[in-house]
């Protein structure tokens, strides 16, 4: 009896094995960073090219170029360097942030970043040394948001900072300057980007009520919070 093909969601047969061709996996993690940058412009995390996307492939880092409007990207525009930065895909220059990006992937087990200049967060990074805890969120980014420490965009400088405020968490503040988070995904990335932007307005608002304080959480409640999200959402 001849055995039974079908095709699979990527065009390859039930009777290939393994994990799509490299090609094929840098093509679609290209489409997925192009549209990851779109939604931080369309949600209005940045404004025309102030944020930067990247994505790792094995040991290939896909990153937006700089200088580029998001929505001109095509996937013949893809940029791709090696963990130490060389350029490895593509013709167009890297974003100017590469240091940031590639001091994450080298650091942690991380596979994609998202780095915005979200209004709120930039505003709240020229206010405080650490995002006051005034929601159990904070614990999804592993705790406290630290201010990582001024430094000229684009330098290996800001980079080690960015380190030392990230050490331990999956987000961090950039005095003057913006966000930067990273994830197992792009999703998750961009997702802990817009949920530190809306614990920021959060504060900010809270923070402008004449005569009023606001009330805010220990680390020990905010822990225990931590403990409960483990379980969150569906198996």
């Amino acid at each position: 009896m001849a055995e039974q093909r079908r095709d699979t969601e990527d065009g390859r047969d039930a009777g290939e094995t393994g994990a799509p061709r490299p090609g094929e996996a840098l093509e679609r993690a290209w489409g997925d960073l192009v549209a990851t940058a779109r939604r931080t412009v369309a949600d209005g995390l940045v404004v025309g090219t102030s944020g930067n996307v990247s994505v790792r492939v094995g040991d290939t880092v896909l990153v937006t170029p700089t200088g580029v409007p998001y929505d001109r990207l095509t996937p013949e525009d893809v940029c791709g360097v090696s963990l130490d930065g060389r350029r490895v895909l593509g013709s167009l220059v890297p974003t100017s942030e590469l240091p940031m990006h590639l001091a994450v992937y080298r650091s942690t087990d991380a596979r994609a970043v998202v780095h915005t200049h979200a209004v709120h967060a930039t505003a709240v990074s020229t206010l405080v040394a650490e995002l006051p805890l005034v929601h159990y969120m904070s614990a999804s980014l592993g705790g406290p948001v630290r201010v990582a420490a001024y430094a000229t965009y684009g330098t290996q400088e800001l980079a080690e900072n960015m380190l030392l405020a990230l050490r331990d968490r999956t987000a961090c503040l950039l005095r003057n300057h913006g966000t930067l988070a990273h994830g197992a995904t792009l999703d998750q990335a961009y997702d802990r980007t817009a949920q530190l932007e809306w614990m920021c307005r959060v504060w900010l608002t809270a923070s402008s009520v004449p005569g009023l304080t606001p009330t805010l959480l220990t680390e020990d409640q905010v822990a225990q919070a931590g403990e409960r999200l483990k379980g969150y959402g569906q198996p």
